[in-house]
């Protein structure tokens, strides 16, 4: 087994458009966290703003981040939208260290809203021999996808999630559903506060559970709350 990991899941503040303000907000929860990975919600680098413009990962907006990762030794697992190739985007996750950004993850299964985006495929992310599974919230809802993530081999599986107040019991039913069925850890860092999309308000209540589907650590409904945790 790998040594222990210490995970974070967060939910800064988000400021919508605003690339350079949410990663000076992403830098200081990096450091606050005193984790070897942090997990972010969906498009936190942006809000969910589906109309804000596709970054690369030689943004130089990001500079904060790889900063806060250099100091901390930290991965953080960033949402942001992200311009492909071809011309076509994406919903991605990021991962940023102290050398820079790298493209962890695309996000698989897509809204209705979300056209201009064109999906990925199921992929892993590993860290320190923890190899970790990555979704983006309405992944987290199809049972096929936590199948087809999880049959890569993983340790945990890992979401940037976006959910109203009112679907909080809904998604600690998926990461609940997800840890038993697959025996797995499951972490969730989910939006808090206003952001685009029509989202006045959203969940928050970012969580972390034990294979078991045991909760380890969550967060509160407010932007700004971390829920921090030690696997293995």
């Amino acid at each position: 087994m790998p040594e222990p990991l210490v995970l974070a899941v967060a939910q800064p503040l988000c400021q919508a458009y605003d690339v350079d303000a949410n990663a000076l907000a992403h830098a200081a929860t990096i450091r606050s966290a005193a984790a070897r990975v942090v997990v972010f919600p969906e498009l936190s680098l942006t809000g969910y703003e589906l109309d804000a413009p596709a970054i690369t990962v030689n943004d130089a907006r990001l500079a904060p981040i790889i900063e806060a990762c250099a100091e901390t030794g930290t991965v953080a697992l960033v949402g942001a939208p992200l311009q492909g190739e071809a011309g076509r985007s994406h919903i991605a996750t990021l991962a940023i260290d102290g050398t820079g950004a790298t493209v962890a993850y695309r996000k698989v299964w897509l809204d209705t809203t979300e056209s201009r985006f064109s999906p990925g495929e199921p992929a892993v992310l590993v860290v320190d021999g923890w190899r970790l599974g990555l979704a983006i919230c309405k992944d987290t809802g199809i049972a096929q996808h936590a199948c087809d993530t999880a049959a890569l081999g993983i340790d945990v599986y890992l979401a940037g999630t976006l959910m109203l107040p009112e679907e909080a019991a809904i998604q600690d039913a998926r990461g609940r559903r997800i840890a038993t069925d697959h025996q797995i850890h499951v972490a969730f860092a989910s939006f808090a506060g206003s952001t685009g999309g029509d989202y006045g308000r959203s969940a928050g209540r970012s969580t972390i559970w034990a294979p078991t589907a045991d909760v380890l650590a969550k967060a509160g409904p407010d932007p700004g709350d971390v829920a921090r945790a030690i696997l293995g």
